[in-house]
């Protein structure tokens, strides 16, 4: 089922972010060299997984997306928190709109 991958991915995800945070954050010159995109993202990315993970086991693609649009709007932290919750709306967004959200795979997000 789609919905246990979302909810296995986005851990994995956090996880990988927070692991790279200080190598993105050294990449951060544009347009203020403040260092803190890497921060940024992973804090975004770990209010997402309290947020999915908060959801009871039998939650609908409809809920586990809006818990992803919610988490990563209100966790946002700077500019890259932003822009990184704006792309998961756009995801979480074209799940609600696949008639069958259990027949898509990893592939189609």
């Amino acid at each position: 089922m789609i919905s246990n991958v979302i909810r296995t991915c986005f851990p994995v995800a956090a996880l990988a972010v927070a692991d790279k945070a200080e190598e993105i954050n050294k990449l951060n010159v544009f347009p203020v060299p403040d260092g803190d995109t890497g921060t940024n993202m992973s804090l975004t990315l770990g209010t997402v997984v309290r947020e999915v993970q908060d959801l009871p086991q039998d939650a609908s693609m409809q809920d586990i997306a809006k818990a992803i649009t919610h988490g990563s709007l209100m966790g946002a932290r700077g500019n890259s928190g932003v822009i990184t919750s704006q792309i998961l709306r756009g995801i979480a967004e074209g799940l609600c709109d696949v008639k069958n959200p259990e027949a898509v795979t990893p592939k189609d997000i």
